[in-house]
């Protein structure tokens, strides 16, 4: 079995650098746990959505395989003179899908859209105070303050044509309804949306007037979404799909084991955790505690984080492929805090300590909800977790769904206590604490994902200075001082960082990036 980390990069096998036109060239057939929700690229922060739509939208700049930042419809940028911000010189001669040229109105466009109060990746462009457009092909991102981290940030910011959108009625995303855009597209990237049938099949083929050199040889890729892991390994081994991702780690040696197909595994930036609902006055599932939130207390959620064994999660689901989590991005990202790297010890005495200092010598029932098809083994970690908590006297009142519903219920605060993972768009640690950790403000477009409203004022106090600093250590302990007071708090309990396990036919040739994004630009059928 392959193994790479994200430390730098998470190739696994080597690219063959052969045009569409130049190369044997074929359908291309893959599957995932979940499909994408919407084909709008502004309605819904996610990765099966952004990693899907970043194969027909582009954006001002790119991740290449090492992750890291390249040209894409920007071809180059720099901090503006006088003031605090980017400029960014756009690429000329590109065209929509449609045939539209693309000018710097439509990156204008893209952004009012993007940061309106309707769509969920806002929080990308809360450091933002102005956008000017220069000319055609200039444009000029105005900062708050020095923002050195700004073009990293924007690697996922997708530009729409302007004209398209407006004369279908898209002009805003439509994040819990639908509209032209959320099953339509019209972008500049290599593929095209050949046809959808939302759920069931997706169809893409390549772009002909892309203005980048084609490194695929694909002529089709269709995509189909398989919930059950044993339909999509089935699948897989019977030829039906070239590719699925990803596969549970129990089913690696079978893939393995079988002439013709190989096995892909690395490490994601993705830590998994548990959430609180922390501005909740009282809890909404519980049986025996009806007028307040226990949760509140930060002594009850430590006793929740001595609960968990994640030696025992390590070796029942996971085989010994995780790495535990102490904070919300793994080590090897940039401002990981080195000063506080231990998480809270298993430690079910001490959990049953903290309950009665708490005031819940009995402990309480509450309600876990978790998703069943978005995360590796999602479904059997809640189902583990319930059982850790229920032996201190945490009684998990456990709800399990599919992704397409899950943050509808988080958004209208419809949990006690909840699984989320987050990886990190920038690579550094400056973005969970603008989207999880920062209280929820509206218009700073902060705190978006914050869900249960974690609020603190020092932690929101801090968050400015870190992404101006560019004096690595005054900026490393500023976020330490941050993470201290988050895991003092218990704001999250972090699990673990998830793997990424990935299966293939032996004639295929991909890459397999640490964001978990699948790009068909670096898909070879040999």
């Amino acid at each position: 079995m392959k193994k790479t980390s994200f430390r730098p990069t998470a190739i696994l096998s080597s690219i063959l650098l052969l045009s569409a036109t130049g190369a044997n060239a074929d359908t291309f057939r893959w599957a995932s746990n979940t499909d994408p929700q919407t084909m709008d690229p502004h309605a819904v922060n996610s990765t099966p959505v952004l990693s899907f739509l970043n194969n027909i939208y582009e954006g001002l700049v790119r991740r290449g395989e090492n992750m890291s930042i390249e040209p894409s419809l920007a071809t180059s940028w720099e901090p503006l003179e006088g003031k605090n911000g980017w400029r960014f010189h756009l690429r000329e001669n590109v065209t929509f899908q449609n045939g539209a040229a693309f000018t710097a109105e439509d990156v204008y466009f893209s952004y009012l859209r993007a940061s309106n109060e309707v769509a969920d990746v806002r929080s990308w462009f809360s450091p933002v105070s102005d956008v000017i457009v220069v000319d055609d092909y200039t444009i000029d991102f105005v900062t708050n303050n020095p923002n050195p981290l700004f073009p990293d940030s924007i690697a996922n910011f997708m530009i729409l044509d302007k004209d398209w959108a407006e004369q279908n009625n898209a002009a805003l995303p439509a994040k819990d309804a639908q509209n032209y855009a959320t099953i339509h597209t019209n972008g500049t990237g290599p593929f095209t949306l050949s046809s959808r049938d939302p759920g069931v099949k997706t169809t893409l083929k390549p772009y002909r007037n892309w203005w980048d050199t084609a490194t695929h040889n694909v002529t089709e890729a269709v995509f189909t979404p398989i919930g059950n892991s044993a339909t999509g390994i089935a699948a897989l081994l019977s030829g039906e799909i070239d590719f699925i991702q990803p596969i549970p780690l129990q089913d690696a040696k079978q893939v393995e084991s079988r002439k013709g197909f190989k096995v892909l595994e690395g490490e994601e930036t993705r830590v998994i955790m548990f959430g609180f609902g922390h501005e909740h006055d009282k809890l909404l599932y519980s049986s025996d505690v009806n007028d307040a939130n226990p949760f509140k207390d930060p002594r009850v959620r430590l006793a929740a984080a001595h609960a968990i064994n994640m030696a025992s999660i390590d070796r029942v689901l996971f085989r010994g492929k995780i790495e535990a989590a102490s904070q919300l991005v793994p080590a090897g990202i940039s401002g990981y805090s080195e000063k506080n790297a231990a998480r809270p010890e298993y430690n079910p005495k001490r959990a049953k300590e903290l309950l009665a200092e708490a005031g819940y010598p009995n402990g309480f029932s509450f309600g876990l909800k978790c998703t069943n098809d978005r995360y590796i083994n999602d479904e059997a970690l809640c189902r583990a977790a319930a059982s850790m908590f229920s032996a201190v006297g945490l009684k998990a009142q456990l709800s399990t769904g599919p992704v397409r519903d899950y943050w509808t219920q988080l958004r209208a605060d419809d949990f006690d206590m909840y699984l989320l993972g987050w990886s990190p768009g920038t690579f550094d640690v400056e973005h969970p604490i603008r989207f999880l950790l920062h209280t929820q403000d509206n218009e700073k477009k902060l705190g978006s994902w914050n869900f249960g409203n974690y609020s603190n004022a020092r932690v929101d106090e801090l968050l400015p200075s870190i992404l101006q600093e560019i004096n690595p250590a005054k900026r490393q302990a500023m976020v330490d001082e941050v993470v201290a007071i988050t895991q003092k708090e218990v704001a999250y309990i972090p699990l673990y960082t998830q793997p990424l396990i990935w299966a293939t036919k032996e004639n295929i040739d991909i890459t397999q990036r640490a964001d978990n994004f699948f790009m068909l630009r670096w898909v070879t059928i040999k």
